[in-house]
């Protein structure tokens, strides 16, 4: 049986449902489009989404975590909520295909074995899968979620942050630098469900220009 906790995972350099891959490259599948669409209505409208965490002081989710032995951070909760209510609005994400298909490598890679962390099983480092798939040379970094089963738990959680000191992934959702990013989500092994969020600050066209100035 699938452990019923939250593992986040995040790193920031200077630097269910699967998506699919079609002609080398991968198509967003449901899950995907929604999380996009909930980080991008964070990013949009950060007081309104303050709001809903305030309407909903708890979720299920978070409910069945409490239930099964992960305590409640309330003091995150609050942290969040305080931080989105000063947050200015952002611009959206563009969806990026080249960055999709980097974070499809690594769920298909890192799900079946129920392995976690951006390394892949060869030790290759996040940043550097993002440049073998074509990814610009730019500020990036890379969001995992383990266990939300749905989009608004995927964003929310990370967002909240909860255990994360740095709060590492809610600076990555509200980096005002990124412009692009690319998901993909499918099953996991030990934690049911799995979500790679890959951003970047400029397009992976931009590297293609590039080369074939």
């Amino acid at each position: 049986m699938a452990k019923l906790n939250l593992r986040t995972i995040h790193v920031w350099l200077s630097g269910s449902v699967l998506a699919l891959t079609v002609g080398g490259a991968a198509v967003a599948g449901p899950m995907e489009d929604a999380v996009l669409a909930e980080v991008n209505f964070a990013r949009a409208y950060p007081q309104e989404y303050a709001r809903r965490l305030l309407m909903e002081p708890i979720t299920p989710w978070e409910r069945a975590l409490e239930a099964g032995g992960q305590p409640y951070d309330r003091e995150a909760f609050i942290e969040a909520v305080e931080m989105l209510q000063r947050q200015e609005p952002l611009p959206p994400l563009k969806a990026d295909e080249v960055l999709a298909g980097a974070a499809l490598e690594h769920v298909s890679l890192q799900g079946p074995a129920g392995l976690i962390g951006h390394s892949s099983p060869n030790g290759e480092r996040f940043y550097d899968r993002l440049r073998r798939h074509g990814a610009a040379d730019a500020i990036a970094a890379e969001n995992i979620a383990y266990g939300p089963r749905i989009a608004s738990d995927v964003v929310r959680e990370l967002i909240i942050d909860s255990g994360v000191p740095s709060r590492g992934h809610r600076r990555n959702i509200f980096h005002a630098s990124f412009e692009v990013v690319g998901i993909s989500c499918g099953a996991h092994r030990d934690y049911s469900t799995m979500c790679v969020m890959d951003f970047s600050g400029a397009s992976s066209l931009a590297r293609t220009r590039q080369a074939e100035e």
